[in-house]
């Protein structure tokens, strides 16, 4: 035990040893003089009964008892002043994460990501001391969900962009094959208008400019991502990674800001982890003029991992709810001890020796003036 303020005590004991023997001093003076009044004969006889003697050592024993307990409450008193405590070191279990979840809204992997969302629903329901937020992009970027704790929040944003992606896979099966507004038979234009108000009330400040900057531009989707993380330039106290969902089928028509490269140098940069989920054969868009599965993973893969991050294929053999469960696996992983040395005050035993001792010293009090 380790006092705060040790000067209460420094200061105290001997001031109060002093007050102590002035007060003997003076009771022993006072104790010898006369004071008048009555003067009496033959009280030897008197001192020597028995029962006098007894009533005369039980009140200096109450006496003495009474005294030492008011000086140890007085002791008690001062440690209290002087504020008693202890120094832990605890050992967390994980340290606290901020987690952005960075999502391709393009039409061309609307599956991957409602199944990435509904499983990310639970991890978030469990979270603890963690933070999460939600970047979607396009040819632009929306911050879907800034940083936050609101668990809740988080939990009816991702319930939206579920909805919004199951109405991406009903817009691509009922009308994806269509080239032309005029070929969409006319039982089928009521909910085809219906579905492009919905979808656009979600996916407008993502398409800024589309039609002059092309679509899917993933290194500015990325790098818009990690700069929404709070306080970046700030010393690292939380760990940060990215979950990100793309099929890496860039369609640009003009030269972007960042290509994927670059905004996976500037997240290693800044020691935000990003792992990757990257959509199996069967769901790539092979439509896409000059995209070639296996080369645009490829890159996806290597860049990824340029970060210190993981690459993971969605398919029939992992699936997207096994993918997040090895991504929080890892992460938990990653920093699964952290240690934390804090101070706790300790003021239980003098405060109860305290209560202790005024309870002594009031009985004997008590006690002797009956």
């Amino acid at each position: 035990m380790v006092l705060k303020h040790p000067i209460w005590l420094l200061v105290g004991l001997p001031l109060l040893a002093i007050l102590t023997a002035a007060a003997h001093l003076i009771r022993r003076k006072k104790g010898d003089a006369y004071l008048g009044g009555r003067l009496a004969a033959g009280t030897e006889a008197v001192r020597n009964l028995p029962e006098y003697v007894r009533r005369r050592t039980t009140y200096r024993i109450l006496a003495v008892v009474m005294e030492v307990s008011l000086l140890c409450a007085a002791v008690c008193t001062l440690i209290l002043l002087a504020r008693p405590y202890k120094t832990e070191t605890v050992v967390s279990g994980v340290k606290k994460r901020d987690i952005f979840l960075c999502l391709d809204v393009s039409y061309s992997i609307y599956e991957l990501n409602y199944e990435l969302v509904d499983s990310l629903e639970e991890v978030v329901a469990g979270l603890e001391g963690d933070r999460f937020g939600i970047s979607i992009f396009n040819t632009s970027t929306v911050l879907y969900v800034p940083m936050t704790d609101d668990y809740d929040f988080v939990i009816s944003r991702l319930e939206s962009l579920k909805e919004y992606f199951r109405l991406q896979g009903e817009y691509m099966q009922d009308f994806g094959d269509y080239t032309y507004l005029y070929e969409i038979p006319d039982e089928k234009m009521d909910r085809y208008y219906e579905l492009q108000e919905i979808l656009g009330d979600t996916e407008a400040g993502t398409l800024i400019e589309n039609y002059r900057r092309g679509s899917s531009l993933i290194g500015e989707g990325l790098a818009a991502c990690l700069y929404s993380f709070p306080g970046l330039d700030d010393a690292a106290d939380r760990t940060r990674c990215v979950i990100m969902a793309t099929d890496n089928s860039e369609q640009a028509l003009t030269k972007p800001l960042l290509e994927l490269e670059e905004a996976c140098a500037l997240c290693a940069k800044n020691d935000v982890t990003v792992y990757g989920v990257f959509p199996e054969s069967t769901k790539f868009d092979s439509t896409n003029e000059g995209d070639d599965y296996d080369a645009c993973l490829r890159d996806f893969k290597r860049n990824v991992e340029r970060t210190g991050g993981y690459f993971y294929l969605a398919g029939q053999e992992t699936s997207v709810s096994d993918i997040v469960a090895g991504i929080q696996e890892r992460e938990a992983l990653a920093v699964a001890e952290i240690t934390v040395t804090r101070e706790t005050d300790q003021p239980a035993v003098p405060y109860i020796l305290l209560v202790v001792f005024l309870a002594a010293a009031g009985i004997t009090r008590v006690i002797l003036r009956r």
